[in-house]
């Protein structure tokens, strides 16, 4: 269900609820594709946002690429440093959104490091994000709490805050990780840094439907999914599915054609369809 819209004018983009909302309706869900800005290049990067939306991606990733990026695996790194010898800066990888806006409706997300952030200066990076078209925020290494100033500065600027949570995160914190949270909450699948898998944790789907009985945000799973099946797997239990490395292999590999023919693909069996 690939949202579009065809004029050159800047196109109002859905909200993450109901991105989700449609894909409940169908008892599906959503798929939430990273995308980093300015790999291989800027304008790849645009048409694999657009091929994303086509595909059946619900709501988009757009990494800003930091030099530092601790959280994330080789591959997504590799991306990341290709981005940044490139040329990819901050203000670059708005001016990608603000083209994708120009067609597309997609809810987009923009995930990046603190570093970047501070330097563009804060205000200044929200405004401009949210003017660019963007409808929340994904900071890595900004635990829930650490900043309060900071988080009201994003919420206040009319992005929504994406929280991050992890198997080893303590039941005791999740009600403070939750609150003041927008969007969705994003379930790492294993502790470690970003990286396509072979298979899934066998625990996955219990520790998700425990996480429900929390927390009223939909529940988006990433780290680690890279095929169909794996995609389908978690569609059964969260309301969102989150694909970084392999997507970027695929991009490698294949090119903007074999990367959205990927995201076809987990769609399909996302919802359940024969995949070859």
């Amino acid at each position: 269900m690939p949202a579009t819209n065809p004029s050159t004018s800047p196109t109002a983009p859905r909200t993450l609820s109901d991105a989700f909302a449609a894909r409940r309706a169908h008892g599906q869900a959503a798929l939430i594709p990273y995308i980093c800005a300015g790999f291989p290049t800027a304008d790849a990067s645009l048409a694999l946002m657009e091929a994303a939306a086509e595909a059946g991606a619900d709501i988009l990733e757009l990494g800003i690429p930091f030099s530092d990026p601790l959280a994330d695996g080789p591959t997504i790194q590799r991306a990341t440093f290709e981005a940044l010898g490139a040329g990819m800066t901050v203000r670059g990888a708005l001016e990608i959104l603000r083209r994708f806006r120009t067609r597309y409706d997609t809810p987009v997300v923009l995930f990046t490091y603190l570093n970047p952030v501070h330097h563009f200066g804060l205000t200044d990076f929200v405004r401009e994000a949210k003017e660019a078209g963007a409808q929340a925020l994904l900071l890595t290494d900004l635990p829930a709490g650490a900043d309060a100033g900071l988080e009201a500065v994003v919420r206040e600027g009319g992005l929504e805050l994406i929280r991050l949570l992890a198997p080893t995160t303590a039941r005791t914190r999740i009600p403070e990780v939750a609150e003041g949270a927008g969007g969705f909450l994003y379930y790492i699948s294993r502790t470690g840094v970003t990286g396509a898998r072979t298979a899934l944790r066998e625990e996955l789907a219990r520790e998700v439907e425990a996480l429900r009985k929390e927390v009223a945000l939909p529940i988006a799973v990433g780290f680690g999914i890279s095929t169909p099946e794996q995609a389908r797997l978690v569609a059964a239990s969260a309301d969102g599915v989150v694909v970084g490395s392999a997507l970027v292999d695929r991009l490698e590999k294949g090119g903007v054609e074999g990367a959205g023919a990927f995201l076809a693909e987990l769609r399909r069996g996302m919802d359940g369809e024969a995949v070859s």
